[in-house]
């Protein structure tokens, strides 16, 4: 599990964050392209989702690799 005291700097604010133990395996940025983005040895947040589509891919991202580094910080459904 992701650990806030640990996001990287280039995570817009909000509940979706990134942390510094990503690996870069590249899959958040495969399965929500509008949320998640590149930077130089980790992937971070660009931009919180707002539309259902995006928060539920945002959430499916979070599963591989057991959603490590990556994090929501709030629950909530994906359908809301």
């Amino acid at each position: 599990m992701a650990n806030p005291r640990k996001r990287v700097p280039e995570n817009v604010p909000g509940d979706f964050f990134v942390d510094s133990t990503c690996i870069d395996c590249d899959a958040c940025r495969q399965i929500a392209p509008a949320v998640f983005g590149e930077a130089a040895e980790t992937s971070f947040v660009k931009a919180q989702p707002v539309a259902s589509a995006d928060r539920r891919r945002a959430l499916q991202a979070l599963l591989p690799r057991s959603g490590r580094g990556r994090q929501c910080t709030r629950t909530a459904s994906p359908f809301q």
